[in-house]
């Protein structure tokens, strides 16, 4: 067993044996199967503790993190939703401000190299800082964080708990909401059974493993569904985003969004970078019949992909196969 598995272990040990965990009624042990890979992130500088995790998990659904104490974390990356948005194309910040993207899933997170869709944050220490200091999301400043937090009743004893002695810092602050969002793992669908010879697929569900092995994995990979690449995938020929192209400056790079995962993608609607489809099937008709070409088009999907109606039919039963009803139900993952 992986040495991170074990270290999860320990602290879903200590989760159990807590009793002011009141909220807590059932512990799931947070681990990655063996058909995972090893992840990008190892909390070799930020160990995973229980005082960690506790203190990450009440940060990421505590609107203090926001200007006016509205939003929180968890507002556009709700557990019910699977770490998306409420099924919204676009999410709500602070005075109803929207955004101008597509709030992506956030779990798995501790295999992504890069963040956000246009890869503009590299490490994951890092993703939740964007979302608090955006005009249009939490408008927050550190400096405003760090004093709300110094300067709360419960806050100081927390961090000190976890960490130590001394005034919160903006590093024990995105080490605590590390620990709770690396944490956040989805492995337990039916296909992860079905992977580790526990269960059977349907002859349907067989077939769109197929047809997804054929013509979607090259960009999807397996077992995370995605290869944390950067592409575009034919949705504009004028670029009102700039995507990639807007880190890199890179004309090349026009249009070009991360590559999500498809995990539990049934339930993570509307889909791409601007939430522009609302269903499945308008996602499976823009790659059979709605490509736009363009100078950065990804060159897999030249000629499109074709995709019969029973193929379409076939792929949306395996992608059923990736809906996690465990992860869902994981109470660890909800709000303290």
């Amino acid at each position: 067993m992986k040495r991170l598995v074990r270290l999860f272990l320990l602290g879903i040990i200590l989760l159990s044996s807590c009793a002011k965990e009141e909220d807590i009624n059932e512990v799931y042990p947070l681990v990655y199967p063996p058909h995972f890979p090893e992840p990008v992130y190892k909390f070799e500088d930020n160990p995973f503790t229980l005082e960690g995790f506790a203190l990450g998990r009440k940060l990421f659904f505590d609107p203090i993190l926001s200007i006016n104490n509205t939003i929180s974390c968890g507002s556009c990356h709700a557990p019910v939703h699977y770490f998306a948005d409420h099924n919204v194309a676009l999410s709500t910040g602070v005075y109803g401000r929207t955004g101008i993207r597509n709030a992506p899933v956030a779990f798995n997170l501790m295999w992504n190299e890069a963040f956000m869709w246009d890869g503009g944050v590299n490490h994951i220490e890092l993703s939740g800082f964007p979302a608090m200091t955006d005009t249009n999301e939490m408008a927050e400043t550190m400096n405003g964080i760090l004093f709300k937090l110094q300067n709360s009743p419960e806050y100081p004893a927390l961090f000190e708990k976890a960490f130590g002695e001394g005034p919160i810092t903006d590093q024990h602050l995105f080490y605590a909401l590390t620990q709770f969002s690396a944490s956040v793992v989805s492995a337990t669908s039916k296909y992860d059974y079905y992977i580790q010879g526990k269960l059977d697929f349907s002859e349907v569900e067989l077939a769109g493993l197929e047809l997804f092995r054929a013509k979607c994995e090259a960009c999807h990979q397996e077992p995370l569904f995605t290869d944390y690449s950067f592409r575009n995938n034919g949705l504009d020929l004028v670029f009102t985003d700039l995507g990639r192209a807007r880190i890199t400056q890179n004309q090349e790079d026009l249009g070009k969004f991360k590559v999500p995962t498809l995990r539990n993608v049934l339930h993570t609607y509307p889909y791409m970078h601007d939430g522009r489809f609302r269903n499945i099937d308008e996602v499976l008709d823009h790659y059979s019949s709605g490509i736009q070409n363009s100078a950065s088009l990804d060159p897999l999907l030249s000629q499109g992909i074709s995709l019969s109606e029973q193929d379409k039919a076939n792929l949306k039963a395996f992608l059923r196969t990736l809906t996690d009803v465990e992860f869902l139900e994981n109470r660890l993952y909800y709000e303290p």
